[in-house]
């Protein structure tokens, strides 16, 4: 039984090795510059190793965005859930994580940019961009409505919202000397107090 836990253990490390890896080649080179090569490269193992565990480059590339969205959803979370019961303090926290680290991070955002590039091509990419989109959209109509928005405002708030951060988190990631996270989490705080307008006292 040990034995059997050991090598399922060490299977998952191997693997995850190679998403790491796959991670770092695109932030490093982009697409085109990432292969099974270079990958396993980076990763310490040989390029038949990468088929043991995956499809393919392709299957490769999937899977780690799927854990690089994973890791930006548990830090949100983890934010979110540091903020205390109080529901507009959630909502706050929620929506400012995403200008400090890990979420703002330049090396992240060259991730991202090649996974963005992909969206239109690869199927598999795109399924998950939209379950990536969809799920901080909902997190965030989660928020705002916990905070008494009216219902009808809950879904063109979040829609909203999520563009702002989004075009300060690629601003703050591509130019940190543009404008300080404090300043990117004050635009956004004062953008949900203007949307909550009288609401905010009842959150």
């Amino acid at each position: 039984m040990a034995r059997a836990a050991a090598k399922r253990e060490s299977a998952d490390f191997r693997r995850q090795s190679l998403i790491e890896a796959a991670a770092d080649c695109l932030a490093d080179k982009g697409v085109a510059g990432t292969s099974v090569r270079t990958i396993c490269a980076r990763a310490g193992v040989s390029p038949g190793l990468l088929r043991h565990y995956f499809e393919g480059i392709g299957d490769l590339i999937a899977a780690t965005y799927r854990d690089v969205t994973e890791r930006v959803s548990r830090s949100l979370a983890a934010a979110e859930g540091e903020a205390g019961p109080e529901p507009r303090q959630r909502l706050i926290a929620f929506v400012t994580a995403s200008f400090r680290p890990p979420i703002a991070d330049p090396k992240l955002l060259a991730t991202w940019l090649a996974f963005w590039s992909l969206v239109n091509t690869r199927p598999a990419i795109a399924a998950i961009h939209g379950e990536t989109y969809r799920g901080y959209r909902e997190g965030l109509e989660r928020l705002l409505a916990g905070c008494g928005l009216d219902p009808a405002e809950v879904r063109p708030a979040a829609i909203a919202l999520t563009a702002l951060v989004d075009g300060l988190w690629l601003e703050l990631s591509l130019d940190p000397s543009t404008f300080t996270p404090a300043e990117a989490s004050a635009i956004a705080v004062r953008w949900v107090d203007n949307w909550l307008g009288p609401l905010q006292t009842a959150c």
